[in-house]
């Protein structure tokens, strides 16, 4: 999978996906494509990361707690 790494600017090539989609971890490993050669794996933020379309990484990959979070701004009114 690419993804952009927003400070760069340049395409990551994501070699963790299970990484990616864990909400719990923050970094992932990856390889920019910049350049001639093929660059060594590194360590990324996610917070660095968005699709090359620009949109950001869903939330359930970066915020553990998404659903918390989701529940508890729902109000539930029963009878009437």
């Amino acid at each position: 999978m690419l993804l952009e790494h927003r400070p760069s600017g340049d395409l990551l090539e994501v070699l963790t996906p299970e990484a990616l989609y864990n909400p719990c971890r923050s970094q992932i490993t990856g390889q920019l494509h910049a350049g001639e050669e093929m660059q060594d794996p590194e360590l990324f933020h996610k917070s660095e990361l968005i699709f090359p379309s620009g949109e950001p990484l869903p939330r359930c990959w970066i915020d553990a707690n998404y659903r918390n979070k989701a529940v508890r701004h729902t109000t539930v009114v029963i009878g009437g």
